[in-house]
């Protein structure tokens, strides 16, 4: 299908419109002066911009020089920890518990009962004691009657030898003036001889009864040996009795105490409780051996607690002997072939000025800063 076109109409028909050429305006030309100015601005900064690229690495260098010479004056270690002497309780003497008056972490001092070994056994023992030192002195009084009676026999013995000496000298008179026959001189010289060896029996039993005296008759009772014995037998029962009731060495904080129990059987010298003693306290600081050359006893120590915020003040108190790898259980071997060489570390013991009230407790961590008094330069000087 053909569309048809209308014409526009004479009102539609815009004339057209002839455009004017406009003349053009001649350019203004810049003054010569003014060119050269981006050049200038562009070396201006170029040489800030070099000034700033050397001056802050120069700036750098030398504040690190700064800090580096006036630093190096404290010797800090986070291995340190709070300690405490803790001691092994144990009981003297063996046998059956018969009461604890003590609850585990109780704080206890010194000379409290912490619990009581039934002391019935060491009782009799100690009546046992006592009897037979009563036994010994009975014992050495009898000696010394036997002394007494051997010095009597020996008195007697040696009347009856002076009669039998004179009756023998007197018959040999006769016998030599002919009045008695020879064989009455036989009768005297037997009875003689009888009362010598009876002179010689008081001698030894004399000397016996005198060596059972320990050498001295006159010996005090209590001084003989035999005394002596039974006495110290009867301390010893004293003693055992006495440790019977186990009592607090220390002020302090019992621990490990719930293994105790009433019935129970505990072997002398076995350990069943421990005491931590809180009078007594120090820090260990385990710094390394190439911080040791700057540490002197009696430095400035502050010690910061991760429990606490405040720090706390001491002092270097005394080195250990010998690194921590040393009082190892089992000391590291350098001798194989793969070995590394680490750093040790060696005890250093601090003193606490003052703990500032706060409650310490054995082990924990802290952080320990020692002032030398001498930083980088004055080392360099040789200060």
């Amino acid at each position: 299908m053909n569309a048809r076109v209308t014409p526009p109409t004479q009102a539609q028909a815009a004339p057209e419109t002839k455009l004017r050429p406009v003349p053009a305006t001649p350019a203004v030309e810049a003054p010569a002066a003014a060119a050269p100015a981006p050049e200038a601005a562009a070396k201006r900064r170029g040489g800030g911009r070099f000034v700033l690229m050397a001056g802050v690495p120069l700036l750098l260098l030398a504040g690190g020089g700064w800090f580096w010479l006036t630093g190096g004056r404290y010797e800090e270690t986070d291995n340190a920890y709070v300690q405490q002497a803790k001691l092994s309780l144990s009981a003297d003497v063996s046998g059956r518990v018969s009461e604890v008056r003590v609850t585990d972490n109780q704080v206890v001092e010194a000379g409290d009962v912490l619990f009581i070994i039934d002391p019935s056994p060491f009782k009799i023992a100690l009546s046992q004691a006592e009897a037979a030192l009563a036994s010994a002195r009975v014992n050495v009084e009898q000696l010394k009657v036997s002394v007494g009676t051997a010095k009597a026999q020996m008195q007697a013995a040696q009347a009856t030898l002076a009669i039998r000496q004179s009756t023998f000298d007197r018959t040999k008179s006769l016998v030599n003036q002919g009045v008695n026959a020879n064989s009455s001189l036989d009768d005297s010289r037997l009875a003689l001889q009888q009362a010598q060896t009876a002179v010689d029996l008081a001698n030894q039993q004399l000397a016996a009864a005198t060596a059972a005296l320990a050498g001295d008759a006159s010996i005090a009772t209590d001084d003989h040996p035999m005394v002596l014995a039974a006495l110290a037998a009867v301390e010893q029962a004293q003693r055992n009795l006495s440790k019977t009731t186990v009592l607090a060495p220390a002020d302090g904080i019992v621990s490990n105490v719930s293994s105790l129990n009433v019935g129970q059987f505990i072997a002398a010298g076995a350990m069943i409780a421990a005491l931590v003693e809180t009078s007594d306290t120090w820090v260990q600081a385990n710094f390394k051996e190439t911080q040791l050359a700057a540490l002197e006893v009696g430095q400035i120590v502050d010690v910061r607690l991760d429990a606490y915020a405040e720090p706390l003040h001491g002092h270097v108190e005394s080195f250990s002997a010998a690194t921590g790898s040393e009082f190892a259980l089992i000391p590291a071997q350098n001798a194989t072939g793969n070995w590394v060489k680490v750093v040790q570390r060696v005890p250093v013991r601090i003193a606490l000025d003052d703990t500032g009230g706060e409650v310490l407790r054995t082990g924990m961590s802290a952080t320990v800063t020692v002032d030398t008094g001498r930083s980088t330069l004055d080392k360099l000087r040789g200060l």
